[in-house]
């Protein structure tokens, strides 16, 4: 669970539509045939690459699933907050969900 604040700092996708060759990308030449997305350093830099093992939830301590989460999507919906803020979201009195 994500708020309309924190869906712009979502993970995009590893690598593009190979069939949409009007892409900007394409174009321009600069992005290589073959390439592994992930592997890759846009501009020389490695802070935009996903760390799997960098953030870990502030409750049971399991690695996130998402750059910049503070919470994992278990703890974020069982407590109603924003995976990556950690601003309540939704109202979860009225649920009934286990306490693991």
């Amino acid at each position: 669970m994500v708020c309309k604040k924190c869906e712009k700092k979502l993970s995009k996708v590893a690598a593009p539509d190979p069939f949409t060759a009007t892409s900007s990308s394409v174009k321009d030449g600069s992005r290589k045939v073959g390439e592994n997305k992930l592997l890759a350093k846009p501009g020389g830099s490695t802070k935009n690459r996903f760390q799997p093992y960098k953030s870990k939830c502030k409750d049971c301590k399991q690695p996130t699933t998402q750059n910049h989460a503070k919470y994992c999507h278990g703890c974020a919906y069982r407590k109603g907050l924003c995976s990556i803020c950690g601003k309540q979201i939704m109202d979860t009195t009225g649920y009934v969900m286990s306490n693991k």
